[in-house]
């Protein structure tokens, strides 16, 4: 890649059931520490199992800017704000004198669901004789809901708060794109750069999957059923795997152009050096599986790597047995004995929230020289023929990743990071 084209990772922001902040993230990975636990407002859930991975103690009120901006802010926004807030701030980026004209945003999303306290007056409003009438909304509910309700559910609103606390007055875009958002949303900021209408861009993702919305319509995925010991359900690749658990978290990350970091003495996390997005043709696994070979090689040949240069792949490693076995098939074909680890089965799968929480585990393991094991992993399946990181950190193994994500309708996104 040309050196006016190389675009570099200066700050990582991390929200997660495992730490918030770079450190405590790091000590979870180093210390095999689970952040999936019962969650207390499903704890009388008799199916699906109410477990999941919970951010502890987020006190949002140190962490958000203008405080009343709370008032439109739902839990996916808030958390999203604090990581982008701590990338920034690692990043010292605002403190460089960067024109507020240079300075975008791209986040991704999911679809925010609102909060039951506030919609059940309002749909109390629709009830007659039990039953909802679905004419009665606009006359009446509407009156039940804070006037600005909506604006704590557009999934455009993170990117938008973190633009107007920063003062970024570049490009500012959202992508909603499940579970690919995130790294999706990297790859479009790496091109902004690119095409020369930034000179710094901020960019991640933020999901929450416990929201009971999500336990009374989501189906898309096996949940897993140990509710006596949450630390060990999510189990990817493992022959004992039974589904994948819900988790909350954001990630976010600053990129800049090397010339502008290395200008300002900015630290550098790593490269990034390629990116692929492709679907799958076919429902079945075997589509899947194609799909996750076909963007592993394209990023590959973006990046202009070889296998030989690839010290780890951070898989989606879902804990699913279907899924798990589509991607190991996949990896196995592409990159061979290349190993592999699974943050999934630290803090479950975090919705859009996934690509860059995840990609922060590769960033700190560049940057460190650590490989996090997979937690969980007792017992390999055959049908899932890679080698899985377990047991303890992995040393000395190459600074370069491919870290995976892919969504249940079979878009795919691969991207990989090397040290700088």
């Amino acid at each position: 890649m040309d050196a006016n084209d190389q675009v570099v990772i200066t700050g990582l922001g991390v929200v997660s059931p495992i730490g918030i902040g770079c450190h405590d993230f790091r000590q979870s990975l180093l210390e095999g520490r689970s952040g999936v636990q019962v969650i207390p407002y499903l704890r009388g859930l008799v199916a699906p199992a109410p477990i999941g991975g919970v951010i502890p103690n987020f006190d949002v009120t140190d962490r958000i800017r203008p405080r009343k901006a709370l008032k439109v802010m739902s839990r996916d926004i808030q958390i999203a704000f604090a990581a982008a807030d701590l990338a920034v701030q690692e990043a010292c980026v605002l403190r460089s004198g960067i024109s507020p004209e240079r300075l975008g945003i791209v986040f991704g999303t999911d679809l925010i669901p609102c909060e039951l306290d506030e919609i059940a007056p309002a749909v109390r409003g629709c009830l007659v004789d039990g039953a909802f009438e679905f004419g009665r909304w606009g006359r009446r509910a509407m009156s039940d809901l804070y006037p600005l309700w909506l604006l704590k559910y557009l999934p455009n609103m993170p990117a938008c708060h973190i633009g107007i606390a920063l003062d970024a007055q570049g490009p500012n875009n959202t992508l909603t794109l499940g579970e690919v958002s995130g790294l999706c949303a990297v790859a479009e900021a790496v091109r902004v750069i690119q095409r020369g209408q930034a000179d710094v861009m901020i960019c991640g993702g933020t999901g929450s999957r416990i929201h009971p919305a999500y336990w009374g319509r989501s189906r898309a995925y096996p949940l897993s059923k140990r509710r006596d010991d949450p630390a060990s359900a999510c189990r990817p690749f493992d022959a004992d795997r039974d589904g994948t658990v819900h988790g909350e978290g954001a990630g976010a990350i600053v990129l800049e152009r090397r010339r502008h970091a290395e200008s300002r003495g900015a630290a550098i996390y790593a490269e990034i050096r390629g990116f692929a997005n492709t679907s799958r043709s076919t429902k079945s696994n075997a589509g899947l599986a194609e799909a996750i070979a076909r963007a592993i090689r394209l990023a590959l040949e973006s990046a202009d790597l070889s296998v030989r240069d690839i010290g780890h792949v951070n898989a989606h490693g879902l804990g699913t047995v279907a899924d798990d076995e589509a991607e190991a098939l996949a990896i196995h074909r592409t990159l061979g004995d290349v190993p592999v680890t699974a943050p999934k089965s630290y803090f479950g799968n975090l919705a859009a929230g996934t690509g860059v929480v995840e990609l922060a585990v590769s960033l700190l393991a560049i940057r460190h020289g650590f490989v996090p094991p997979t937690l969980n992993y007792h017992r390999a399946d055959p049908r899932c023929p890679i080698r899985v990181v377990h047991g303890r950190p992995l040393t000395g193994s190459s600074p370069a990743a491919v870290v995976l994500n892919h969504t249940p309708t079979g878009q795919v996104a691969s991207l990989v990071v090397a040290s700088p």
